[in-house]
């Protein structure tokens, strides 16, 4: 039987980050904005940047940081984020939503993956970490399949994925066709507990502080604390790669 490569995914924020992510061994990038917040919808015109770049991006579609559960509005607005970043070259689009009581929206969750194959019909689509809010992730994995979702990102409800290793081990048994690709507070060191748990990706943000970006003075926001923002880190991308390598060898 072939074994499937484990790919590697990158979480970016910018199109150098997607060229660092390219050009040092993932196999895709998550593109969002406001990664310090849990990251957010990209732009039309940065998800259209990264598309030249000619790695594949799967754009986050979350309309506000804060917890899973949305209202009509915020549901509505998040559908056609989902059409306008596949329309503007997205390769796949990462989505979620909750209930009150911690079970999936299923009814939000239809929603995002028809608004997705309305536009294109190869479009991946991607349960997000509200899968680790859910009161059960297991079975939450398990219900996934249905809808028409290609993978799951989770950390197995754990602070880390590292320490969720056990339940994300649960859930690609639960999970069906669905991918299982681990993420949070990941690191190259991780990467072999996290294959030997079956994943089919692993994900990490790989970045480091940008060099002189942090400032001093006049916050920008009641949020802004001075702190220098982040870019995507080559040194740990590389490393990434080498260790799935490695691993599945």
């Amino acid at each position: 039987m072939t074994t499937v490569p484990v790919a590697l995914e990158i979480a970016v924020t910018s199109p150098a980050g997607a060229v660092v992510a390219r050009d040092h061994g993932a196999d895709r990038v998550e593109l969002c904005v406001g990664l310090e917040l849990g990251g957010l919808t990209p732009s039309q015109a940065l998800v259209e940047t990264v598309h030249e770049t000619g790695i594949p991006a799967h754009a986050l579609v979350r309309c506000r940081p804060g917890g899973f559960v949305h209202d009509p509005d915020e549901v509505d607005l998040m559908e056609r984020e989902v059409r306008t970043v596949i329309r503007s070259g997205a390769a796949g689009v990462v989505v979620g939503a909750l209930r009150p009581d911690r079970t999936l929206d299923l009814d939000a969750l239809r929603r995002f993956v028809a608004a997705a194959r309305s536009v294109s019909a190869t479009a991946e689509v991607t349960l997000h970490r509200a899968i680790d809010h859910a009161a059960d992730p297991v079975a939450a994995a398990a219900a996934v399949a249905d809808l028409g979702f290609t993978r799951v990102l989770t950390s197995g409800g754990a602070l880390t994925a590292a320490a969720g290793a056990s339940t994300i081990s649960r859930m690609v048994e639960s999970s069906g066709p669905v991918q299982v690709m681990a993420g949070a507070g990941v690191t190259p060191a991780d990467v072999p507990a996290l294959v030997a748990a079956g994943v089919a990706a692993v994900h990490l943000s790989a970045k480091r502080p940008a060099a002189g970006s942090a400032h001093t003075g006049v916050p920008m926001g009641g949020s802004d604390d001075g702190s220098a923002h982040f870019v995507t880190d080559a040194d740990v991308v590389r490393a990434a790669r080498r260790a799935l390598d490695t691993a599945a060898a």
